[in-house]
């Protein structure tokens, strides 16, 4: 099993749920740290959640600095890997962290096993979820707040520190879910649909 089939499954037997609610937005490659790594899966709800896969042709070289990032940003963590990188996964990623193991069946179906469950990150930073935005959200979010700018040409990291002074943690984390959202254009993996994988096709 390689990263993509284990990534088309995840969202079939997983997520499916996610994908049927309108409320929710599921995203591939969520750009996290401007691009310093990138989240596998990320689902947008009343929470912030991060799925990172390491299947057993994935080396674990950049975990550590995966889990810096993603426990920056995220409201809780599941890390999808084999039974190849399990043990060496348990001691790199925080008690907090869930773990599911994804296992090949003999049909040649992708099982998933919950090894631990998932728990709320206990210390989420406000700059690192300000920075999922894109530089005119920020600015637009400033400007509802009423801040006026003195120069047209502002930096991202400036909109960044100025929004944590108008928001705390909660409204901040509502405002930039709220901004990925309403993106437009934006990629999506396509919604798996009702019988592909999931549910027996019913008799007419």
């Amino acid at each position: 099993m390689n990263d993509a089939e284990i990534r088309k499954s995840l969202h079939k037997k997983k997520l499916w749920r996610h994908h049927q609610d309108p409320e929710t937005l599921v995203i591939d490659e969520l750009g996290l740290k401007h691009g310093k790594c990138r989240a596998d899966i990320a689902v947008i709800n009343g929470r912030l959640i991060g799925y990172e896969i390491k299947s057993e042709f994935d080396s674990l070289k950049r975990l550590d600095e995966q889990v810096q990032v993603y426990s920056n940003v995220f409201d809780c963590v599941i890390v999808v890997t084999s039974n190849v990188h399990l043990e060496a996964v348990r001691t790199m990623v925080p008690k907090w962290w869930g773990i599911v193991v994804a296992k090949l069946g003999p049909k040649g179906a992708i099982h998933f096993t919950n090894i631990r469950k998932q728990k709320s990150n206990p210390a989420v930073d406000k700059y690192s979820v300000a920075q999922l935005l894109w530089h005119e959200e920020a600015k637009s979010l400033l400007l509802e707040q009423g801040f006026s700018f003195s120069s047209s040409k502002v930096t991202r990291d400036l909109l960044y520190r100025k929004l944590l002074e108008f928001f705390d943690s909660n409204q901040l984390k509502a405002a930039v879910k709220t901004c990925l959202k309403n993106r437009k254009n934006w990629r999506r993996p396509l919604s798996p649909s009702p019988n592909d994988g999931l549910f027996q096709p019913t008799s007419k």
